[in-house]
């Protein structure tokens, strides 16, 4: 048997950083891609700390003029991954590290400039008046990133309905990102944003926002919460039927960060509350069980007969 060749030390420091970095600032993510080989770690990882940077810049304090020239040399970044410019002599880990994943998977590096495209609408302040609209976003900023990590996953050769993994990789980036959305809502509205539907928010009058520790005054505020859970249950009973089309290591680690995700849905759902109130998140021994469910193949197999509990 051939081994691959070692990277070269510059790499390997590289792809530490990325890892270091994945495990401080996603630590949802992090439990995931654990369960991944280490090339697939190290890729994961990579993915990550680009989108970061990226995510960082959106977030940061710069005047928009600013962010758009930082963005600007994101995606100058990109074009010398894709024509093979990043040497190991590069002092910019993330470049090296990202540049390694993409000569080793087969990486839809335009879903990065996608992922740029979403963070670009967050910067220009756009609002989003239908679920249509808010979906083009999410599928910019998440979706991307699920057929970034099916570029790292691959399919397992031969399995029936191979051909839709990359929509269902998709489907399964809405999901997420709507949780995220729902969990992160009265920072983001601190922070002047404001993501879901506007049409949805008249509709349950709460239009006013949500920078208080208490729901709308006069508004269903639960009634819109539990519109917005059933939308991502059902976004994640679709995306987990990408599940049965992974290998065993690749279908953990999705089953992992999906699981944890979808139990958060299931903590606002009990408690619409709780979002205004602080950060939702899961204790750590129930995202061990979630990463033993994935490993087990027990989510694989419910997804397989389309359930999702």
């Amino acid at each position: 048997m051939t081994r691959s060749p070692r990277p070269a030390p510059a790499v390997i420091a590289a792809h530490r950083y990325c890892e270091t970095v994945t495990a401080l600032e996603a630590r949802n993510f992090s439990y995931g891609i654990r369960l991944l080989p280490g090339p697939g770690r190290h890729a994961m990882s990579a993915l990550y700390a680009f989108s970061r940077r990226v995510d960082d810049i959106g977030d940061g304090p710069l005047p928009p003029e600013a962010k758009e020239a930082r963005l600007k040399e994101c995606r100058i970044l990109l074009e010398r991954i894709r024509a093979g410019e990043i040497t190991e002599d590069c002092t910019d880990p993330v470049a090296l590290a990202l540049a390694d994943a993409v000569r080793t998977f087969p990486i839809p590096v335009d879903a990065l400039d996608e992922l740029i495209d979403g963070v670009l609408m967050d910067v220009h302040g756009r609002r989003y008046h239908t679920w249509d609209d808010l979906r083009d976003y999410c599928r910019c900023v998440a979706g991307a990133v699920g057929r970034l990590s099916l570029g790292v996953f691959g399919t397992v050769p031969g399995v029936p309905d191979a051909d839709r993994a990359v929509q269902r990789a998709n489907t399964l980036g809405l999901a997420l990102q709507l949780t995220n959305i729902l969990r992160d809502l009265r920072e983001d509205a601190r922070n002047g944003r404001s993501y879901l539907p506007a049409e949805e928010l008249r509709r349950f009058g709460c239009q006013e926002g949500f920078r208080a520790a208490v729901p709308p005054a006069g508004g269903d505020f639960t009634g819109l919460m539990r519109f917005q859970v059933r939308r991502a249950r059902e976004l994640f009973a679709d995306g987990l039927r990408l599940l049965p089309l992974l290998d065993r290591r690749s279908g953990a680690c999705v089953a992992a960060m999906a699981g944890i995700y979808h139990r958060l849905l299931d903590h606002i759902a009990a408690d619409p509350a709780a979002v205004l109130r602080g950060r939702v998140s899961l204790p750590p021994a129930q995202k061990a069980l979630v990463a033993v469910r994935g490993l087990t193949g027990l989510d694989t197999r419910r997804a397989a007969r389309g359930c999702t509990a």
